[in-house]
């Protein structure tokens, strides 16, 4: 039995023909007749019978009826709550991010969403190779997630909105000599120790096409995917390495200089499942996120060449 034929048997009892009750709910007779033979197959007695034209309950049928006023306010009951989930503006929303955009984005979320009736915000850091990313929206309402400009696109499973499209730049010692220029190229780089991210993840796409344009192979000695620790690394001489111009917090003695002749850049995505985005609450996070994006382009540094995008 469903929900469809307990109404019509409801409905039955209460206006007592066939024809009114298709009448009262707008379809013809026979479906009507159609619904309750599908019920009565669920049912091992007699739930209707005929009383001269007219077919009317019998005991059993008016005993399921009154039964389905209770399922009929059950689902009322049930529809309103999730109505109210839907649309409640203070729910949770979860929000996973890889290292450098939680520290860029979450500060900015908890400040910018603050206060009663706002989203209460679960976060979340999930440093993860590119393909792991969409399965981490089965957990997560939203997660941030990067990609090279060039990579294949996410999976249509997810829904993906770009807040970032960041270029990813040469970081080197303060006192380095190739500081001193305002734009590198592959073949400047390529003679020097590389500090870079472990396989899988997005950046080593980049460190291969630089390898490829100047034609050599790059002397990988450390592997961290942490970009504050990559910074200190850099800073005390352990070598070079790209790192995003926007989401990583500035080191004292590290400076970017902005690279030419590769494609050098990221997106940063939210994805979420499609579903998601019908609470309320997880839309109102959702359009924080870009704002968010908007306040992390505008403050963005302007290097010595006078870059401050792509």
């Amino acid at each position: 039995m469903d929900e469809r034929q307990l109404r019509v048997l409801r409905e039955l009892g209460e206006l007592g023909s066939v024809t009114a009750v298709a009448e009262a709910l707008h379809v013809t007779p026979s479906a009507i007749s159609q619904q309750l033979r599908l019920l009565q197959r669920s049912i091992p007695v007699p739930l209707t019978e005929r009383a001269g034209r007219r077919v009317v309950l019998t005991d059993a049928g008016r005993a399921l009826a009154a039964a389905a006023i209770e399922v009929e306010s059950a689902l009322a009951r049930a529809r309103h709550t999730v109505t109210d989930f839907v649309e409640q503006p203070d729910g949770e929303v979860s929000v996973a991010a890889f290292h450098s955009a939680g520290s860029a984005f979450f500060p900015l979320l908890l400040r910018g969403l603050a206060g009663a009736g706002h989203p209460r915000l679960a976060l979340s850091d999930e440093d993860v190779a590119q393909d792991r990313f969409p399965a981490l929206t089965r957990d997560h309402d939203l997660v941030l997630a990067h990609r090279l400009d060039h990579a294949p696109p996410w999976p249509r499973t997810v829904i993906a909105h770009t807040l970032l499209r960041e270029p990813l730049d040469v970081a080197l010692p303060a006192g380095h000599p190739l500081a001193s220029r305002p734009r590198l190229s592959p073949q400047d780089v390529a003679d020097q120790p590389w500090i870079t991210v472990h396989d899988g993840f997005p950046l080593m796409a980049t460190i291969e096409a630089i390898a490829s344009v100047a034609n050599r192979r790059l002397d990988i000695v450390h592997r961290i995917n942490e970009f504050a620790v990559v910074a200190e690394v850099v800073a005390a001489g352990g070598g070079l390495a790209l790192m995003p111009r926007w989401t990583a917090r500035p080191h004292p003695d590290v400076v970017l200089r902005p690279l030419s002749g590769v494609q050098a850049r990221r997106h940063v995505d939210v994805l979420h499942r499609p579903e998601r985005t019908a609470r309320k609450a997880v839309r109102t996070v959702l359009a924080e996120l870009h704002r968010a994006a908007d306040t992390i382009r505008a403050t963005r540094p302007r290097l010595p060449d006078g870059t401050g995008d792509q």
